[in-house]
């Protein structure tokens, strides 16, 4: 099975959040409580807050949208953990701030937005840094124990680690792989599927988790063979993209079919079709197929074969 990147067309959006903002992690300085007390209080340091995966967002004069953030001494520190996120490459250094709320909107203009509303108006920048922040705070809420004793950890490591003050253990932050991949036949045609609980409609690229001892290609062989009753013969690595709902890591795939009946599960997948670009197109422009939009790298992988951007007003 190849693993070559697949090439996409020079009209297709690039994937997004993808770590492409410029943003340093700075990863070695977490431990180094004065460099951090230090980058903490410079004049130049932002810090935005992250409640429940949103931030507060603000369109700017110039038709941009940004995150809203401020200097440190602005901060609302009461009851927040905070999180150190990277240095951009003017220098300024960025913290996220998790807190029950989001603040009183300093700016009357400002609103609060999801990632993956905010993303799609975001920089790339700020995009890095919200999926950053979003996805440490999802593991933080949901990963408050010792898993070894049961005990309440402590955070550490600038928001990236959690400590157990009773057996000593380190938690990290968990971070689940799942493949996501577009299946085409001898003919390119593509195979999407819907699950029932989606919009009547929706229609998407298959995916699933990776189990434990298990390659990521064989993961996307047994996935589609599950789901969609399709076997799968090479298996093409396209990009990576992290997705924080909460803790996953969507690892994308151009799958190639060595059969077509499709054999829908009736239970992840309600149905399953295969789509010429021409049935495609059809189906879009009757209203009868939602394809996959908005940030979600299933929008790229479709539109990757489609060869031109999709519209959708859906934000995923």
């Amino acid at each position: 099975m190849s693993t070559t990147p697949a090439s996409p067309d020079n009209d297709v959006r690039p994937i997004a959040l993808t770590g492409t903002g410029g943003i340093d992690r700075d990863a070695g300085h977490r431990l180094d409580e004065a460099w951090l007390a230090a980058a903490w209080s410079h004049p130049t340091t932002r810090v935005f807050v992250v409640s429940g995966g949103q931030a507060l967002i603000v369109d700017t004069p110039d038709g941009g949208t940004e995150l809203v953030t401020m200097p440190s001494f602005d901060a609302p520190l009461t009851e927040a953990h905070r999180y150190f996120l990277g240095t951009d490459a003017d220098g300024v250094k960025y913290f996220a701030l998790q807190k029950d709320s989001l603040p009183g909107r300093m700016d009357a203009a400002a609103r609060p937005a999801g990632l993956r509303e905010a993303a799609a108006l975001l920089s790339e920048r700020d995009s890095e840094l919200l999926v950053h922040a979003v996805a440490l705070e999802n593991w933080q809420r949901l990963h408050r124990f010792c898993s070894r004793c049961g005990e309440r950890t402590v955070i550490a490591a600038a928001g990236h680690i959690r400590r157990c003050p009773a057996c000593g253990a380190e938690h990290y932050p968990r971070t689940d792989p799942a493949v996501i991949m577009l299946v085409v036949d001898e003919d390119d045609r593509a195979l999407l599927g819907r699950q029932m609980h989606w919009p009547e409609g929706r229609f998407s690229t298959l995916a699933g988790f990776v189990e434990p001892g298990e390659s990521i290609e064989q993961a996307v062989v047994r996935e589609v063979r599950e789901e969609a009753g399709i076997p799968i013969g090479e298996v093409q690595y396209v990009a990576s993209q992290p997705w924080p709902f909460p803790s996953s890591l969507m690892l994308g795939f151009l799958a190639h079919a060595t059969g077509t009946d499709v054999q829908a599960d009736g239970e992840e997948i309600e149905e399953a079709r295969w789509f010429s670009r021409d049935d495609l197109r059809a189906a879009m422009e009757a209203g009868e197929v939602l394809p996959p939009a908005g940030v979600s790298i299933a929008a790229r992988l479709v539109e990757m074969w489609y060869g031109k951007p999709i519209a959708s007003a859906s934000p995923w």
